[in-house]
């Protein structure tokens, strides 16, 4: 056998589990696996970024989008420091990805040497493991591992350190073979005792949600949604699982909740909880269930048997991957009378009078521009978007037909959306639409990515909603502390005019009349494989989609 350098051994390992592309920032600790990237540049693309924040979440998006593991380098310390953010959201949107990170050779160790970091320290808390290689004779063991853990069960992130000495030692190390994910099957007898409380109950809720869905578990879990009439949620920024058009489909249950909707959760007689944790945003912050015992009975699917019973008692605990409970829900024998046609439309009926939109103040409507973008993008557009209340927009009004087209942080990370949109463009380059809705605040932490997208032939659609100011804080602000402005408002560039810098479209629109034909040109430019950026000029008037700044501080006064 050939003695192949760590840098080697590391990069065939990857060429093994099927990695095709990876995202980073070069740095010097891992230059020896850089070079062996130039070796297979022929099977795997290497996305160069701005910033290692933008190529986590480049990373993190990747393997949303594509179901696949997201790969992201960065260097030791600071790069590493860097990334942090993209982890996090990987690790609360279960997302598998794994973060390769460079490191001070093995004979500086524990000197506090230049820029050196303990990866067990830094990522231990919040991947599913985090582990250094000292050994370049162990790297097909270990990097098989990292993506058995990171795809198995809840799907996460994975820490590896390298140390630069180790990917420059030359071993003999045959590869290891590729990993399979496990997940469990749910049992029989729980897929029956599951059928007997549906039959028995009077007002079912399905809520979905979570990571680890693909096309065939989307479609099982409508297929059982549709038989039983079950009214089904989605928690937060998981729209996309369920066809919005489907007679079933009820809402989000996130920040742009309908208060019908959690008038209904509350109401059930009976909650079936797949792939949601019940989280703090999905659950209305803890108050739509009773802890630890809900005020109705509770059948908990989750991939991560941990997971079960970590807040909530459940009545009915399964712990299952979302393709094998979905496979065995769709395959149930549905009773030949379901008493809860009328609940069912009722709520879909809520769910259809929460899209009349409210009144939106100022010269530029954004419920015109929600309604044009309804009407000319196709049902497989890839919908991407940042933190911040315009989002609420998106959330409420854009109707996920198809699955794998919302791409959204549920930790509500900042500066999520300009990278994720980015590698969604590379990833559909020539095919479907990306689009971006970020805020002026977010598009500042990462913005630079649009060169990314120039120097890769990625042409999405960036709409950056300029209201001058950190608007969700505003929003707490005048709720909490009414009239008593801090720290919120910004100053801005011209984004039109970066977006041009940058070499891509840029124009500015500040009133509805002149959305339509600002669109036809973005739209024209994203065709010919031109990213592009409409800056809309938002005042901060229009806080949310259902109330203006000046009812929300009214209300707070009184």
């Amino acid at each position: 056998m050939a003695k192949r350098s760590g840098g080697e051994v590391l990069v065939d390992q990857l060429l093994v589990q099927g990695v095709r592309r990876v995202f980073l920032v070069p740095g010097e600790s891992y230059l020896a696996a850089l070079d062996a990237l130039y070796d297979h540049g022929h099977a795997i693309e290497t996305v160069v970024c701005r910033h290692e924040g933008g190529a986590a979440f480049m990373a993190e998006a990747h393997a949303k989008l594509t179901g696949e593991v997201g790969i992201c380098f960065v260097t030791r310390g600071p790069g590493a420091c860097n990334a942090a953010i993209g982890v996090h959201t990987a690790a609360q949107d279960s997302t598998p990805m794994i973060l390769l990170i460079g490191q001070v050779g093995r004979d500086m160790r524990h000197r506090e040497a230049f820029q050196e970091f303990e990866v067990e320290q830094l990522y231990g808390w919040n991947t599913k493991w985090a582990v250094e290689v000292d050994d370049a004779a162990r790297l097909p063991e270990l990097i098989a591992r990292a993506f058995q853990v990171a795809t198995s069960g809840r799907p996460g992130p994975v820490a590896i350190s390298l140390p630069e000495d180790m990917l420059t030692d030359l071993v003999e190390a045959p590869d290891a073979p590729v990993a399979t994910p496990v997940q469990a099957t749910p049992p029989a007898a729980a897929m029956a005792d599951l059928a007997l409380r549906i039959a028995a109950a009077k007002r079912p809720l399905l809520i979905v949600g979570g990571g680890g869905w693909q096309a065939a578990a989307t479609a099982d879990i409508a297929r059982f949604a549709t038989a039983w009439n079950l009214p089904a949620a989605c928690s937060f920024r998981r729209q996309d699982i369920v066809d919005n058009d489907l007679p079933i489909y009820v809402g989000e249950l996130g920040t742009s909740v309908d208060r019908r909707l959690i008038a209904r959760v509350k109401e059930a007689d009976l909650v079936i909880a797949v792939g949601t944790r019940l989280s703090e945003l999905a659950t209305q912050g803890y108050s739509l269930l009773n802890i630890p015992v809900p005020q109705m009975p509770l059948v908990h699917v989750h991939a991560d048997a941990l997971e079960l019973g970590r807040v909530y008692r459940p009545a009915l605990a399964i712990n299952a991957g979302m393709a094998e409970f979905a496979a065995a829900a769709a395959a149930l024998p549905v009773p030949p009378y379901l008493p809860w046609a009328d609940w069912s439309r009722a709520a879909r009926a809520d769910y259809e009078a929460s899209q009349v939109p409210d009144p939106c103040p100022g010269p530029l409507d954004m419920n015109a521009v929600m309604a044009l973008f309804a009407r000319v993008l196709p049902p497989d557009a890839v919908m991407v978007n940042d933190a911040g209340n315009f989002s609420g927009w998106l959330q409420r009004f854009w109707r996920y037909r198809v699955p794998k087209t919302q791409l959204a942080p549920t930790n509500g990370a900042m500066g999520y959306a300009v990278p994720a949109a980015v590698a969604a463009a590379i990833d559909c380059k020539g095919g479907r639409p990306v689009v971006c809705f970020v805020g002026d605040g977010g598009f500042m932490m990462t913005g630079q990515e649009i060169a990314t997208a120039i120097r890769h032939g990625a042409a999405p659609l960036i709409v950056v909603v300029d209201n001058g100011s950190y608007g969700t804080i505003r929003m707490h602000q005048e709720r909490h502390y009414p009239d008593r402005v801090v720290a919120t408002d910004l100053a801005n560039p011209d984004f039109a005019a970066l977006a041009e810098a940058y070499g891509a479209f840029g124009a500015t629109v500040a009133a509805t009349a002149e959305f339509a034909p600002a669109l036809d040109a973005a739209l024209a430019a994203v065709a010919a494989g031109k990213p592009a950026l409409l800056c809309l000029k938002l005042g901060i008037e229009v806080i949310s989609t259902r109330s203006s700044l000046t009812a929300l501080r009214q209300a707070a006064k009184q």
